[in-house]
């Protein structure tokens, strides 16, 4: 039940701003090449004024280990809630990570940036990954990460 409640929370949160209309956005991650352990992703927007507007995944199941992931953990306070039931596997060297989600139209080109952290076990925790911002004209366009993930996309 606190799983749902979470996860209507985090829809609520990012599908109905202003009530508007939401659209599936397919997010892609392709990890580089790092040659370490699965790796943690936290995906999670900001909005216009930089402050925290919700989750949207976590890869890596073992909450001890969020704190590697030291901007979302900062927005949140390594709150747990913030992820539990939109979480899945770590994400190893080379892989990638495709989730398909609703998102609202409001979102887009109103000033939301989409971030990801990422940190692998014993190597340099990686803030900030990727900071895009959430526009229809970058649907499509990759963009490169720092350390451990290769590119991202996300389109319609």
């Amino acid at each position: 039940m606190k799983s749902l409640i979470a996860a209507l929370a985090l829809s609520t949160a990012l599908v109905a701003p202003g009530l508007a209309l939401a659209r599936p956005v397919t997010l892609t991650v392709n990890m580089a090449q790092y040659g370490g352990p699965g790796a943690y992703v936290a995906i999670y927007v900001t909005d216009a004024s930089g402050a925290y507007a919700g989750s949207l995944w976590m890869a890596g199941g073992k909450s001890k280990y969020y704190k590697h992931l030291t901007d979302w953990a900062q927005f949140t306070g390594g709150d747990v809630a913030q992820v539990d039931g939109i979480t899945g596997a770590s994400v190893g060297s080379g892989r990638s990570l495709e989730l398909t989600m609703d998102l609202a139209d409001a979102l887009f080109d109103a000033g939301y940036t989409l971030h990801i952290d990422a940190a692998a076990e014993d190597m340099r925790d990686s803030p900030n990954e990727v900071a895009v911002p959430l526009t229809a004209a970058g649907a499509g366009t990759p963009v490169s990460g720092r350390r451990y993930i290769a590119d991202f996309t996300y389109g319609f």
